[in-house]
């Protein structure tokens, strides 16, 4: 794991190169594999100085997050001295007498940029790619190896924020900008630059704050700046954080924190916290604060559910690990889009970006050049923004030809259909689609809740034809749904996903169903912000509750951006085909809503600028006033306050994030998900759901089956059969089961 040599210099290089990994990790072996080695370095009085780099591409990725998820929670005393022993080997580093470099020769992350901030001297690789930060925040979690209190006393406090609460990488050059960085170096000269530092002539001698009275003087380069007397922190006058800037800082940063994360994150808050108590103390006792904070958020629920979904999850479905097995892979160069607006050339926007030949395909000439025309703005936004030069774009622009004629189709690899969200329509496109394609080529509709065994209905070959659910905007959203239909072979499902990951997008495999998974789910988070509503709940109070549970937007505000009279359509559809075929129409109590809204006030949503929120030409969104009008509020909701309108609230807040809970468990139940993971990878990357609960099937886990059905069955009998839990779950509770077992489980 770790290669050491000393050279005739005394120059002691340690490399790290864990073997059977892409990437070197932070773990029980190879901490054990370093604090040998390091200890062996200090100890030889040959040794002058160290070198610490990788032999892998990167440097060190952090943390082994699988060492992370599989914790064993129930021992806080316990997790508490093996992550002190984490800091003690950095502090060992850094106090060891000898100097230390850091030739950083690619990304370093979370704990391996940790261990960079422990050495003296700290020299990267010039390479644009790499990616220097502390991302733990985004997995719930904080920097454990010292970050919290490093970096600020660097760089202050206002400059660490960014990196330390939000997580933001930074590239080589502006980590040397902020001073985490001292030089920037081409990669062929890293070493020999770290070289040259460590055997060039000491220029002070330095006792350390540490070292105490009478202490021998050492080497200047092997003291860090906080170990130095009468060391101050930048940024505040004197380094006192009770100075003006000081309290102006921390007053305005916990704003920040609750206004961005609306209290359901508890790691921005965690952070904030171990600076603020840390700076006021000596170096070592702030290191024992940053390790009870850490283990205090790892104890939480919370950290694991979003390790486990936000990093596992996510990096399986990455990686197609539901693709059916001993298909060829496909390389795709040339696809079709039918449909040329909103979706269709947002579909066709990452495809030529990720260097595919695009057939845009519309009514007529002049749609399909609008078509070709948004995929031009947005490539010019890339521009703009300093991603993408003029002639990069200009090349990609050349590769899309926008036309009427499905002739162009004849030698496209897939395509994807993406016209108005109608049976009949649709099947007039695949027909037409069909004629002109090679015969082995695969057909996938972009629909977000026409079951697509009846829409390959309208296919010669129903075996290649799929269902891939885009997102709006494409552009941004991360997820694509995959739905197999009942004739879908399992080599078009391969090919499916090959085209997803192409395009650089997550998949999830799901099976056919009127509104498969993530739309059902989108539809039932909806309609409870509208039977709230007609209980008189204000609208106000529905919106904030969904933010404060952890949802990027109310429902209300969703219903406008996926347009309400789309909802209409959909409920309307789905109720003349139950009665098509002779079956009984399950109402969600809401129709009536819509109705009134559509048919009645004719506001749409965002799309003619009247829904449940105006939107003026201001660009500033609110709620309609007139919505009072229609669906009175409660007074006591509207203006009362105190103990029973927290509990209100609370309950909210709960419906809102148990009802799609509930209905994603249905899904389970009825295989159409086949695996709790694309549940909530599904839930987080194409619904927003509360990510802080690592998805819909997570958060079940975290309340606790047994507890989750017993109030979902209260909230059944207060407002209705949408919290009917499925057997699967009433089963699961009696048998004192979970989804993820130990993974789930809070101390």
């Amino acid at each position: 794991m770790i290669n050491y040599n000393v050279d005739a210099d005394g120059i002691a290089t340690i490399t790290w190169d864990m073997p059977g990994r892409t990437m070197n990790v932070l773990n029980e072996g190879s901490l054990t594999a370093y604090t040998e080695t390091l200890d062996k370095a200090l100890k030889d009085d040959k040794v002058k100085g160290i070198i610490l780099t990788s032999g892998k591409d990167t440097f060190i990725a952090g943390a082994d997050l699988e060492m992370l998820l599989n914790a064993d929670t129930s021992d806080a005393a316990k997790l508490t001295e093996q992550f002190s022993q984490l800091q003690r080997l950095f502090r060992r580093q850094e106090t060891g007498g000898k100097p230390v470099v850091a030739a950083i020769n690619g990304t370093a992350l979370g704990g391996g940029f940790e261990i960079c901030l422990a050495t003296h001297y700290r020299i990267a690789a010039a390479n644009p790619k790499t990616k220097i930060g502390q991302p733990e925040v985004k997995l719930g979690l904080l920097p454990g190896g010292g970050g919290t209190q490093r970096i600020p006393r660097l760089i202050g406090v206002m400059n660490a924020a960014p990196i330390l609460i939000e997580g933001k990488d930074l590239t080589v050059d502006a980590a040397k900008g902020l001073g985490l960085i001292h030089e920037v170096v081409p990669a062929a000269d890293l070493l020999t630059r770290a070289k040259a530092y460590l055997t060039a002539a000491p220029t002070e001698q330095v006792v350390p704050e540490y070292a105490g009275k009478g202490a021998k003087a050492i080497d200047g380069r092997a003291v860090q700046p906080w170990d130095r007397k009468g060391f101050k922190t930048p940024g505040f006058p004197g380094g006192q954080v009770w100075s003006p800037p000081g309290v102006q800082t921390f007053i305005g940063g916990n704003a920040m924190i609750a206004g961005k994360t609306n209290g359901v994150y508890p790691a921005p808050k965690a952070i904030m916290s171990c600076i603020y108590e840390g700076l006021q103390l000596p170096f070592d006792s702030a290191l024992k604060v940053e390790t009870r904070y850490f283990v205090s958020l790892l104890l939480n629920p919370v950290a694991k559910s979003m390790i486990r979904t936000l990093f596992f999850g996510l990096q399986e479905a990455n990686k197609l690990a539901r693709r059916p097995k001993g298909v060829a892979k496909q390389e795709y160069k040339k696809i079709g889009v039918l449909g040329a607006g909103l979706m269709g050339a947002g579909i066709a926007t990452v495809s030529v970006q990720a260097g595919l030949d695009i057939v845009l395909i519309d009514r007529d000439q002049a749609a399909a050049d609008k078509g070709k025309a948004h995929i031009a703005g947005e490539l010019d936004k890339l521009v703009k923004r300093g991603r993408m030069d003029q002639a990069k774009r200009d090349g990609l622009l050349a590769k899309v030809t926008a036309t009427p004629d499905f002739a162009a189709l004849k030698d496209c690899q897939i395509v994807v259909e993406a016209v108005f969200e109608n049976r009949d329509v649709k099947a007039e496109a695949t027909k037409k689609a069909e004629a002109a394609l090679p015969k082995e080529a695969v057909f996938a509709s972009n629909t977000s809740t026409l079951p697509i065994t009846g829409l390959a209905e309208a296919s010669s070959r129903p075996e290649q034809f799929i269902g891939l659910h885009f997102f709006s905007p494409v552009e941004k959203m991360p997820l694509v749904e995959i739905i197999v239909g009942k004739k879908t072979s399992p080599e078009t499902l391969a090919r499916a996903m090959d085209f997803v990951q192409k395009i650089r997008k997550t998949p999830i495999v799901v099976n056919d169903s009127r509104g498969f998974f993530t739309s059902r789910v989108c539809g039932a988070f909806i309609s409870e912000g509208h039977r709230l509503l007609k209980e008189g709940v204000p609208a106000a109070m529905i919106e904030n509750c969904a933010k404060y549970a952890g949802m990027p937007v109310g429902p209300l505000s969703l219903n406008d951006e996926v347009a309400i009279d789309l909802s209409w359509k959909i409920a309307d559809q789905t109720k003349r085909d139950a009665e098509a075929a002779g079956q009984k129409y399950e109402s969600s109590g809401t129709e009536d809503i819509l109705e009134l809204m559509v048919k009645k006030l004719e506001r749409f949503g965002r799309k003619n600028g009247k829904g449940f929120y105006d939107y003026p030409a201001d660009g500033k969104k609110r709620l309609w006033p007139d919505l009072q009008k229609h669906f009175p509020a409660d007074p006591a909701l509207l203006y009362g306050e105190g103990e029973d309108k927290r509990a209100k609230e609370t309950e909210i807040k709960k419906r809102l994030l148990y009802v799609q809970a509930v209905d994603t468990a249905r899904c389970l139940e009825a295989n159409v998900l086949t695996d709790p993971q694309d549940g909530d990878v599904g839930s987080i990357m194409g619904l927003g759901f509360a990510p802080q609960t690592g998805g819909a099937i997570s958060l079940i886990d975290q309340v606790g089956i047994k507890k989750f059905v017993a109030e979902c069955d209260d909230f059944a009998k207060k407002y209705g059969k949408q919290f009917e839990v499925p057997k699967l779950l009433r089963d699961m509770a009696a048998k004192g089961q979970s989804f993820y077992g130990k993974q789930a489980q809070a101390a």
